[in-house]
C-alpha cells in the first residue's frame, strides 16, 4: 500500500488586532479577527519534520500587528490582499496564501467613545498565489438579523405521516442571515461594494412576499447580484428562527397573532447559492 501526503496547510488562526486611528480628539476605531494558512513546499515538514520551509505561526501573527501599525487597516478586504501578498511575496517555499478577516463594528458616541454595534460581523476570505498570481476575493457578513412580522405564507408542502405543521397564511418571518459574495476580481472599490450588497440584501428581504424563504433567499442573492455587476456569486445561508402562535384558550384569551413563542432550537436551514450565468470558475475562492 502506497501512502502519501495529501493537501495540506497551516497558518495563525484568529489574531484578535484592534487598531485606533487618533485624529486630534476624533479617533477612528477598526475591530478585526485575523486568521492565515499558508501553504506550498510543506512535503519535507511533514515527512521528516525539516522546518527549512516554514514560517512560524507566530511571525504571521506579528506580522499582522506589523501591518496594522504600518498601513493601517482600511477595507478588510484591501487589509486581507496585502497580507496575503506579502506571505507569498516575501517567502519563496509559501505558494498560496488564504487570509481570513472579520470586522467588528462600533459606533461612535463621542469623539474617542465607542459602543459596539448590534451583533453583526463583516466578513472577507482572500486567496493569493502572489503579485501576478490568481487571486480572488469573496466578502460578506454573518448574524445580520432579520424579522418581517406579516407578509409570510407557508402551505402546499410534501405532507406525510409525520406531518404535524399546519399550513398557514400569516407567520412571522425571521432569520440570522450569514451571506458571502464573490467578486469578479481584486479592485472592487470594497467599501461601497459592501455598503450596497448589503442594503440590497434588506430591500430584498423586506420587500419579498414570502412563501417561502427559499423564494427570499432567491430574491435576495438576485437583487445582490442585479445591482453590482462587480460580483458573479452570492451563498446565503439563512436559520428559520420560528415564531410560534401561543395558545392562551387555558386564560380565557384569544391571539389573533399577537402573541409568540421564539424558539431557538430545532431550527430550519435554508442554504442556496445564486449566481451570474457567465460566474467564471470559483476554484478554492470560497474555501
Amino acid at each position: 500500500m502506497t501512502v502519501l501526503l495529501g493537501p495540506n496547510r497551516y497558518g495563525k488562526a484568529e489574531t484578535r488586532v484592534v487598531r485606533v486611528t487618533r485624529d486630534g480628539d476624533v479617533h477612528r476605531l477598526k475591530d478585526c479577527n485575523v486568521s492565515v494558512s499558508l501553504s506550498g513546499e510543506m512535503e519535507d515538514v511533514h515527512l521528516t519534520g525539516d522546518n527549512a520551509a516554514v514560517l512560524p505561526t507566530d511571525s504571521q501573527k506579528n506580522t499582522v500587528f506589523a501591518f496594522a501599525r504600518e498601513h493601517g487597516i482600511g477595507e478588510i478586504e484591501d487589509f486581507a490582499l496585502l497580507l496575503a501578498r506579502h506571505f507569498t511575496d516575501s517567502q519563496p517555499t509559501i505558494q498560496h496564501a488564504r487570509v481570513e478577516v472579520e470586522e467588528y463594528a462600533w459606533e461612535r458616541l463621542a469623539g474617542h467613545s465607542f459602543v459596539r454595534a448590534g451583533t453583526e460581523v463583516r466578513t472577507a476570505v482572500v486567496h493569493s498565489a502572489g503579485t501576478g498570481g490568481a487571486e480572488s476575493v469573496v466578502s460578506g457578513l454573518r448574524d445580520l438579523v432579520v424579522l418581517n412580522s406579516t407578509d409570510s405564507e407557508f402551505h402546499g408542502y410534501i405532507q406525510d405521516e409525520y406531518t404535524t405543521l399546519p399550513p398557514t397564511n400569516d407567520r412571522i418571518l425571521a432569520t440570522e442571515v450569514t451571506a458571502r459574495w464573490r467578486h469578479r476580481g481584486t479592485g472592487a472599490d470594497f467599501a461601497a461594494s459592501f455598503a450596497s450588497a448589503r442594503a440590497c440584501l434588506l430591500e430584498a428581504f423586506a420587500g419579498t412576499y414570502s412563501l417561502s424563504l427559499q423564494q427570499t433567499l432567491y430574491a435576495m442573492g438576485r437583487r445582490v447580484l442585479e445591482t453590482r455587476p462587480e460580483l458573479c456569486e452570492v451563498r446565503l445561508a439563512m436559520p428559520n428562527k420560528h415564531h410560534f402562535d401561543v395558545d392562551l384558550t387555558p386564560f380565557g384569551l384569544d391571539n389573533p397573532g399577537l402573541v409568540f413563542h421564539a424558539a431557538d432550537r430545532p431550527y430550519g436551514l435554508i442554504e442556496g447559492t445564486v449566481l451570474t450565468g457567465d460566474a467564471p470558475p470559483a476554484s478554492a475562492a470560497w474555501e
